[in-house]
């Protein structure tokens, strides 16, 4: 005979624990308005804050004063931070997140500096570098404090505000990570001064991810002002980086699942492909264009199989398009190879395969099931609609071309592509 169990010996309790996420935009965050960050490094009772400074390697080369910068900081609020050493620079770019023993060296820098959980560990620089000593951070002490200040648009408009780090393993992009949020993260735009064009715009890609997910308006004024983007309009740029960051920390903050619990991973419309774009080009397409290519692909299925209007799909690829996006690449070629997404994008979750697909913007839906011939159809559609616009195909080597678009300069970008070979790049 089986024994009743007694209840009080199974408890199910819920709980949630309190989370304040600290969002400062500034212009001039190292300058004018360093009492923003100084702000934000609290004393510790009668301690003064310790912090530590992590630079991205590429941002500290092409600002040849921000360490000094740093260093003007440390001693304007000597009297309620401690700086422990010198600014550490490392390598950017998802190299940084390729590098498991690197990962060892961080641990190794937090331990030689003595921080604690009530330390800052301030990261500037790109979305790789901000993934892998955030998730260093993460895992110390568990947890010592995180601010992030991101250096590229990609970071502002979306990752920085995440409440994930990762780095790579396996081969598997973001395999080994932590939920973390961060305590607090300054988008500042003096510090996207410096960037590349070509990492400029691919910033935007998750902008058009975000705001065909959730704001209709939002899409239009990004289609709107994609050209002015590209050309670094600040008062353009500003809203659609502004727009988009609004809208992730309010999915983060407000949608109910900002560890991912659940099925679904709304925020990575397009990324399934994206994620196995990049390695297999051998990293040369930079995670905002494999993004654009894969929100491309997305929104082209959802056309063909859920319903979307065609004609908001062709927009969305004009937008990418004007906005100075790819959506090609040879890694397209290789349609078995990226179909292995699938498979690692419902590993990395967990459970049945869960997609968000987008019968109209602003109304994302959950799809468990992927029809290969549609999705073969929607990538075919999305190459010849970039050959039809001039946008090339980024060459292995990375070196970017300017792009065409939609507004009235199509003919003229294939004529120069077709002069320069853009359209007819080969893999290595």
């Amino acid at each position: 005979m089986t024994t009743p169990i007694d209840p009080s010996e199974r408890l199910d309790v819920p709980f949630a624990a309190p989370f304040v996420h600290r969002l400062r935009m500034t212009r001039d965050v190292l300058g004018a308005e360093s009492d923003v960050l100084a702000e934000l490094l609290e004393p510790s009772g009668d301690r003064l804050a310790r912090v530590q400074f992590w630079v991205d390697g590429p941002v500290a080369a092409a600002r040849p004063g921000l360490l000094d910068a740093l260093g003007s900081f440390a001693e304007r609020y000597s009297d309620r931070l401690r700086v422990v050493g010198d600014p550490i620079v490392v390598s950017g770019g998802e190299a940084i997140k390729n590098d498991i023993q690197g990962l060892e060296e961080m641990l190794r820098a937090f331990n030689e500096a003595d921080l604690d959980r009530r330390s800052y560990v301030v990261v500037i620089g790109g979305g790789a570098v901000l993934d892998a000593v955030g998730f260093a951070a993460a895992i110390a002490h568990r947890g010592i404090r995180l601010v992030r200040l991101p250096t590229t648009t990609l970071a502002q408009a979306d990752s920085g505000v995440g409440v994930k780090n990762a780095v790579n393993l396996f081969g598997k992009k973001n395999w080994l990570g932590a939920f973390a949020v961060p305590w607090a993260v300054v988008n500042d735009e003096a510090l996207l001064a410096s960037l590349p064009d070509r990492d400029y715009v691919s910033g935007f890609s998750e902008a058009v991810k975000v705001s065909l997910l959730k704001d209709p308006d939002a899409f239009d004024r990004l289609c709107r002002d994609a050209s002015l983007i590209r050309r670094r309009d600040p008062d353009a740029s500003r809203s659609a980086i502004r727009d988009s960051v609004r809208m992730h920390l309010n999915h983060i903050t407000r949608g109910g699942d900002p560890f991912e619990a659940l099925e679904a991973r709304p925020l990575d419309f397009g990324h399934w492909s994206a994620h196995k774009l990049e390695p297999l080009s051998g990293f040369s397409l930079r995670h905002g264009e494999a993004v654009g290519i894969g929100v491309a692909i997305d929104t082209v299925y959802s056309s063909i199989a859920l319903g979307l209007d065609p004609g908001v799909a062709d927009r969305v690829l004009c937008c990418l398009a004007d906005l100075g996006l790819p959506l090609d690449d040879p890694a397209l070629d290789e349609t078995d190879h990226l179909f292995l997404g699938l498979e690692e994008f419902r590993q990395h979750l967990g459970g049945r395969l869960t997609l968000t697909m987008i019968p109209a913007v602003g109304r994302p839906i959950d799809v468990h099931e992927v029809d290969g011939d549609a999705m073969r159809s929607a990538i075919a559609r999305v190459r010849d609609r970039a050959r039809a616009l001039g946008t090339p195909r980024v060459e292995r080597t990375g070196a970017p071309v300017h792009p065409g678009g939609c507004a009235g300069q199509a003919k003229e970008a294939r004529r120069e592509a077709d002069r320069q070979g853009a359209l007819l790049w080969s893999r290595r």
